[in-house]
């Protein structure tokens, strides 16, 4: 993984460029998390003893656990130190990690659990883009928040090919063994190189979570840019998920040639510094529209008999990653803009959103494929964001 790639910006006032450089690698290696089983469900499910039908509970569930973790945990960055909390949620995930490349034959169940515990840990991530955002000045915001953005994204993206070759040649087990391996450094890193920060926000549990409503009520800009961005992220979702099934059954491609295709997704990857310059030069409505517009277009080119080459399923990742990262990197920076306060759960409400989306996305690929071939995967993938292309168009005529 090599976060340099998006980082590339001088360093700014208050946030060093090696700290972003770190940041963005970071947030890449634990984003990823999440992601190493999407490619590799039809080697764990039998091995561990699950059914065809059942494989997709293990990315569902892992996206549930980061969703709950998102609801549940990120909000504490507004109310605990920081460092202490990456490290602790760090800690957890490493031996997630470890438990599920661990797993013996037939323990379906626990390993359903173990990939509920992966994702719910592995929510470090959304604490250090907000303290990244704390960090940075105003000015430089977008830019410092979209190059970290950089970095997670090749995290997602890398994962998937990263997690093919691997388990094409020494087996799924060793993809999370090695993850927890890396999430072992990562937690030197944090604990060595970051800063300290104490919250000014002095509250309970209890009034933080409760907090989380008042939050959602009273800002409709957190609420409209998370039905865009959980609807682009379903079919974000709903296209990693389906076409390594479409490769290996139409085009028969092996799992490391999977992997090789699934590189090209890394693509995608420069929308994440590009948005947040567009953000901070004050272009972010135009931005969206470009990326809401770009994305059904994307997924429809699937209908056709060159969009179902391989070349063509190519073409359409790349062109849906640019346009779902450049739609989230413009919502986090008008998000994070809201309450400067409150951004931890912000933060949190927003991600909850996407990656609810993401799993119910992820969920219903291997269904739709298998009813209706890639066809049906390319027009329900081209039907959500259009949704909140049609969503979006409203609320800015009002």
């Amino acid at each position: 993984m090599n976060p340099s790639l998006a980082v590339a910006q001088p360093a700014v006032p208050g946030l060093s460029r090696a700290l972003v450089t770190l940041l963005a690698f970071c947030c890449g290696a634990i984003v990823a998390n999440i992601y190493y089983a999407q490619p590799i469900v039809g080697l764990i499910a039998p091995d561990v003893g699950l059914s065809t039908e059942r494989a997709g509970l293990i990315v569902s569930l892992t996206q549930i656990g980061y969703a709950l973790g998102l609801l549940f945990l990120v909000p504490l960055a507004d109310l605990l130190e920081n460092r202490r909390l990456m490290v602790a949620t760090a800690v957890l995930a490493a031996g997630s990690l470890l438990l599920a490349g661990t797993s013996g034959h037939g323990q379906g169940e626990v390993f359903l659990l173990y990939a509920l515990l992966i994702g719910f840990s592995s929510v470090a991530v959304q604490m250090l883009i907000p303290l990244a955002a704390h960090l940075a000045p105003e000015r430089e915001r977008g830019r410092v928040v979209g190059n970290i953005m950089g970095g997670l994204l090749l995290g997602i993206l890398l994962a998937r090919p990263l997690a093919s070759l691997v388990a094409d040649h020494f087996g799924w087990r060793a993809v999370f063994v090695g993850a927890a391996g890396l999430m072992l450094a990562i937690i030197l890193l944090l604990a060595s190189t970051l800063p300290r920060r104490v919250p000014e926000h002095k509250a309970s549990y209890a009034g933080l979570m409760a907090s989380l409503l008042v939050l959602l009520r009273r800002y409709p800009v957190l609420r409209q840019r998370a039905l865009y961005q959980a609807l682009m992220f379903a079919a974000f979702s709903l296209y990693w998920t389906a076409v390594p099934l479409a490769l290996a059954a139409e085009h028969d491609l092996s799992q490391s040639q999977i992997a090789l295709f699934a590189l090209v997704g890394a693509v995608g990857a420069v929308a994440a510094p590009l948005a947040g310059r567009l953000a901070d030069a004050g272009h972010g409505r135009r931005a969206s529209l470009l990326a809401m517009s770009l994305a059904p277009l994307a997924m429809l080119g699937g209908l056709s008999s060159a969009g179902m080459s391989v070349i063509g399923l190519g073409l359409t990742g790349v062109l849906l990653d640019f346009a779902v990262q450049m739609n989230l990197v413009i919502g986090q920076r008008k998000v994070y803009a809201l309450d400067p306060a409150s951004r931890g759960r912000l933060n949190a409400l927003y991600m909850t959103s996407i990656f609810l989306g993401g799993a119910v996305g992820s969920a219903l690929a291997s269904g739709v494929y298998a009813q209706f071939g890639w066809q049906g995967v390319a027009l329900l993938g081209a039907g959500l964001p259009a949704v909140a292309l049609v969503v979006f168009l409203i609320v800015s005529r009002r």
